[in-house]
């Protein structure tokens, strides 16, 4: 054994080991319960960053522990490797995005590699493969079979500069999420998938999701958005139509005194009379050019614009104002809101501003409000007055009511709405997967037969960066015949989100070679669902969501029997350096290849593990990477130094312990527990390694000369310490384990069982208390009966000064923990 710690040499020599070996290698045939493991699969982009090493770190822990426990692990690597990037990346270094995106991953790869995680890499995906996006191809077509992937004229999110949709999660402060443009709404004729069909699922099986942070949960239930309520349609003065409306507030309806809709309201044209015209167009373009984020946050300046026509309250028959107003979204209901400035705060905002009719319909209990003297909304709970036959009764009551007698008079209908609108899928760039349609101006949309996919990308597009899909400039791809008719056709020219691409990958790492469908059933029936799910919270509904929505539609496609894909999600913190989080535009990024040559990837693990809970933001610290640099020397010594007088140390017999010897043995088999239970579905791996730390101390205190019953407890303290360090530093501990006289492969030979009996103190401290006050402790045998312990209590010196004289009139005792004498 080289007394000096090299990292390089001992990382290089374990990773050969395993690559050799196949010793991350899974199987469906193989001994213990499965156990699927899963890290969010990065994006190509060049190299890895310190947010990958410990975000792939706390998986490999958990990876390498499991696997020590018996269970049969997979553990899957791949890269989601289509998108924008790739093709600014081609502009800028007049490549190609192909070529550019397999280089990286190339690169990426032995990054990866290079810190030791334990991938089993025959499972390796890139979703630009195609016999990745073929499969997806297939997909998409029996959803357009099923109603589930449509193409229809909508209102979209547009990028002036990348010139593509975005999904309303993909919009960030009303700019791109990907180059932070402002962000424009556009009309476009584009494919989306019917995600709505799925709502109610979606959010019911969220509550079957215990092992899932309660944060994630509730932002999934925010964005699906469930309200139940009213359609009610408004009809025109002129009495040509009417307008609908979705309320959740039907309490309210007698207090509707004007209309709002908006901008993007498919009437709001015709409803514009020619003397409002000029002022709704400018209008409806500002609106367009606002973020509808924005536009639904409480603190936006409402506005809006006459359209010069009205409407009639059915209930009331009073004619109404029709206005478009800036905080009112297509996305929600109707796109039109019935407005009652006296409940509704946006709407008495916007009354006021623009001198609207204010009219009370609930009164807080004991009181009457007067609309002329409100200074804001009411919107509590109260008494319904100037609502007919519904006067005096409470509004929650009348809500009911109302709804009912809406439905009764044909009026309108009681209705349940999603904030959830339909996932655009459409993206107009080249580096995606081609959407599998051709459009014929004969037979209109035509899906490419099944002995046509996949329809592969062509090669040959040219990237100038002068705006506009490359592939809709490429006539050979363009260009072709119609399936159906024979007759000249174009194929389609926009490319699927990548976020399609991320939506089932899990499901294809259990059969990553399977060439006759996307999915094997009986291997993924085997694997899934993934027991445990790890990635940052920025993807808590974005990814999260359409992952699960992806997983049922396949379920109900027949290529799965699960509901839900992750059992388990840990969301981790970000690394933070200078007080923000690292990023090449701050310039405060640590590079892993400078810091993997100068202390090795273990510690680079270690540190990242060590530094704080998975869960919160790591503030990086140069001292803290040497710190656990130090550390691990001083393991290493230290086995070097107890290597000569362990070899001799026989099987340990409790019975024959004393002293020093039996207080080491307790402190091994308490560490072990603890460090189980701060690994096993915890993950403090934090205070676990402060816990090895503790136990590394004592064993370096122990006196490693006298009996030899020693030498047996020493060299049980020793290779506990390896074993348990195994997850968090396996090339460090592999060679340890092998230098310690063991042939046997370390995670195969498992993770170190605890003797619950060792584990626990010998004496514990009891606390005793006279009337609540801390008067005394006892250091007392963990196993002594309360009866005894109660007595030790009273016959204490430093207590009887406090019930000498005086009646006892109780005394409590909290197993292991106090005594209270109630004396008086």
């Amino acid at each position: 054994m080289e007394e000096k710690y090299n990292p390089k040499v001992v990382e290089d020599k374990w990773q050969e080991f395993w690559e050799d070996n196949k010793s991350f290698k899974a199987g469906e045939n193989a001994p213990g319960k499965k156990y699927y493991l899963l890290e969010m699969f990065p994006y190509p982009s060049g190299k890895i960053h310190m947010g990958h090493v410990r975000n792939y770190s706390i998986g490999d822990v958990i990876a390498r522990f499991r696997r020590m426990q018996g269970f049969n692990v997979l553990h899957p690597m791949g890269w989601d490797a289509f998108g924008m990037p790739a093709e600014n990346a081609a502009i800028q270094n007049k490549s190609h995005p192909a070529k550019w995106t397999y280089e990286n991953i190339d690169y990426m790869r032995g990054q990866l590699k290079r810190m030791g995680f334990s991938y089993d890499w025959e499972r390796e995906i890139a979703t630009c493969h195609v016999d990745y996006y073929k499969w997806e191809q297939k997909i998409f077509l029996e959803m357009y079979q099923k109603g589930l992937a449509y193409k229809k004229v909508a209102n979209v999110n547009w990028c002036p500069k990348c010139e593509t949709v975005l999904a309303n999660e993909q919009v960030e402060d009303g700019c791109c999420w990907r180059c932070d443009s402002a962000v424009e709404q556009k009309e476009l004729d584009s494919w989306s998938f019917r995600i709505t069909n799925y709502a109610q699922e979606l959010l019911d099986d969220t509550f079957k999701l215990t092992g899932w942070p309660e944060r994630v949960l509730t932002m999934q239930r925010n964005w699906i958005g469930r309200s139940t309520g009213c359609e009610v349609d408004f009809p025109l003065e002129n009495g040509m139509s009417s307008i609908r409306v979705f309320t959740t507030r039907q309490d309210t309806l007698f207090g509707a005194t004007f209309m709002s809709l908006a901008a993007e309201h498919p009437m709001a044209q015709q409803l514009t009379t020619p003397e409002q015209k000029a002022e709704v167009e400018a209008f409806i373009d500002k609106v367009k050019k606002t973020d509808r984020i924005k536009r639904g946050s409480e603190d936006l300046e409402k506005e809006g614009v006459f359209t010069g026509s009205y409407c009639i309250n059915p209930l009331t028959n009073v004619k109404m104002p029709i206005y478009l107003a800036n905080f009112v979204l297509m996305d929600y209901g109707t796109g039109a809101v019935m407005a009652v400035p006296t409940h509704d705060q946006r709407d008495f905002e916007f009354a006021k501003k623009y001198n609207l009719p204010l009219k009370v319909v609930i009164n807080p209990a004991g009181e009457n409000l007067d609309a002329a003297t409100m200074t804001e909304a009411f919107t509590a709970e109260g008494v319904m007055v100037n609502s007919g036959r519904f006067d005096g009764m409470s509004n929650t009551d009348a809500k009911e009511a109302i709804a009912d007698f809406l439905e009764k008079e044909g009026i309108g209908k009681k209705t349940i709405n999603f904030r959830l609108r339909d996932w655009g899928i459409s993206r107009q760039r080249y580096w995606g997967n081609p959407i599998p349609v051709i459009n014929c101006d004969i037979c209109g949309v035509v899906p490419v037969p099944d002995k046509d996919l996949p329809v592969v990308l062509p090669m040959d597009a040219a990237f100038t960066g002068e705006g506009g899909n490359p592939l809709a400039k490429v006539e050979s791809f363009v260009n072709c015949t119609c399936p159906q008719c024979g007759g000249a056709a174009r194929r389609e020219t926009d490319t699927m989100d990548t976020f399609v691409q991320s939506s089932w990958y899990f499901l294809r790492y259990c059969s990553p070679r399977f060439a006759n469908g996307p999915l094997d059933r009986e291997k993924v029936e085997y694997w899934m669902p993934v027991d445990q799910y790890i990635g940052g919270i920025e993807h808590a509904v974005l990814h999260l969501l359409y992952a699960r929505f992806f997983t049922k539609v396949l379920r109900d496609l027949g290529y799965c029997n699960v509901d839900e894909p992750f059992s388990n999600l840990l969301t981790q913190g970000m690394v933070i350096k200078d007080g923000s989080k690292m990023s090449k535009s701050k310039g405060n990024v640590v590079d892993p290849n400078a810091l993997i040559d100068r202390y090795g990837a273990d510690t680079a693990r270690l540190f990242s593990l060590f530094a704080a809970p998975p869960e919160k933001d790591l503030d990086w610290s140069d001292q803290g990477v040497d710190g656990s640099y130090r550390f691990l020397n001083r393991v290493w010594r230290l086995v070097f130094e107890v290597l000569p007088y362990v070899k001799n140390g026989g099987e340990v017999k409790p019975e024959e312990l004393a002293g020093e010897a039996k207080n080491l043995r307790r402190a091994v088999h308490k560490t072990i527990r603890k460090v189980t239970e701060d690994i096993d579905g915890r993950f403090h791996f934090n205070t676990a390694i402060a816990a090895v730390m503790e136990l590394v101390n004592a064993i370096q205190a122990f006196d490693k000369k006298g009996a030899p019953e020693n030498a047996a407890v020493m060299r049980e303290a020793v290779e506990s310490v390896v074993r348990m360090l195994a997850p968090f530093v396996p090339h460090f501990a592999a060679e340890l384990w092998a230098e310690l006289g063991h042939t046997e492969n370390l995670e195969e030979y498992g993770w170190p069982g605890y003797d619950a009996e060792a584990a626990v103190d010998e004496e514990i401290t009891v606390v005793i208390q006279v009337n609540g006050k801390l008067r005394s402790k006892l250091m007392v045998a963990p196993e002594l009966g309360e009866e005894e312990v109660k007595a030790m209590a009273l016959a204490d010196e430093k207590v009887k000064p406090f019930t000498d004289g005086k009646t006892i009139r109780k005394v409590v005792y909290v197993p292991g923990k106090l005594v209270n004498i109630v004396a008086a």
